[in-house]
């Protein structure tokens, strides 16, 4: 069976990384290469995997054309650490009519991460 695997591009692989650690609670598990320099890593956030290579030509804050979405056990908690992160909360969480509450936010290169609920 196929799977699909995440992979966002940056201009500043440390900063990305580390927004995802603090935030969500990624741990990376692989990295390219394995010394000097980090290309790509690999970060395991719950069951899931989420990729980041470093391209230098990236244009960050362009047109959003993917969204992340992360269940999280607090979304109105995880809000300042957001922020203190590094990212963008650029308005408040609403409780949706398909029974989520969602804060939709940005990481540090203004990528839309959703933070849900199941209310």
């Amino acid at each position: 069976m196929p799977s699909i695997q995440p992979v966002v591009s940056t201009p500043d692989l440390p900063r990305l990384r580390t927004f995802y650690e603090t935030v969500l609670g990624a741990t990376q598990t692989f990295r390219v290469p394995d010394e000097g320099p980090e290309f790509y890593v690999e970060l395991r956030i719950g069951e899931t995997v989420l990729g980041l290579v470093q391209r230098d030509d990236t244009q960050i804050g362009a047109p959003v054309r993917i969204i992340l979405s992360a269940e999280v056990p607090d979304v109105d908690a995880l809000l300042p650490t957001v922020e203190s992160a590094g990212g963008t909360v650029p308005g408040q969480p609403n409780d949706m009519p398909w029974g989520q509450r969602v804060a939709h936010v940005l990481d540090p290169d203004g990528n839309m991460l959703n933070l849900t609920r199941w209310l």
